[in-house]
């Protein structure tokens, strides 16, 4: 066995760097709060926010569908591949599709992907604590 760098923290700072200046970073606290509900969950998320009128939430949205799109290239790497295609939040069959991908993961490839993801989204809110603009409250 050799170590191999996923490049977690490096992916996780050139998210928030790129949508920091969306005013969406603090979604970084929600996401890894979100962790511990299970991996549809954290995934649906995006569908919620991307849904709504407001600019800002479709933002949100936008920064929580790349979180896990680059979470899951990374998965892809370890050998366990997870749904990354865009659905539409109109689009039912998709979304009971994208749900029954996740579950039918094998109890120890969901776990590595609750642990792998744990550490992602805890290099999102330590680069979001890091470049939050000056005057955000968290």
């Amino acid at each position: 066995m050799s170590w191999y760098p996923y490049n977690l923290d490096r992916e996780a700072q050139r998210l928030v760097l790129k949508y920091r200046n969306d005013d969406v970073i603090k979604e970084s606290h929600r996401m890894r709060t979100t962790v511990a509900y299970g991996l549809e969950r954290f995934w649906g998320e995006h569908l919620r926010l991307l849904a709504k009128s407001d600019a800002k939430e479709q933002a949100k949205g936008r920064y929580w569908c790349e979180t896990w799109q680059k979470f899951a290239t990374i998965m892809t790497r370890t050998g366990i591949t997870l749904p990354k295609n865009n659905v539409s939040n109109h689009d039912t069959e998709q979304i009971q599709a994208v749900a029954q991908e996740l579950w039918n993961l094998s109890l120890e490839d969901q776990r590595i992907c609750l642990a792998v993801l744990t550490q992602f989204c805890d290099s999102l809110v330590w680069w979001t604590q890091r470049y939050k603009r000056t005057g955000e409250r968290e």
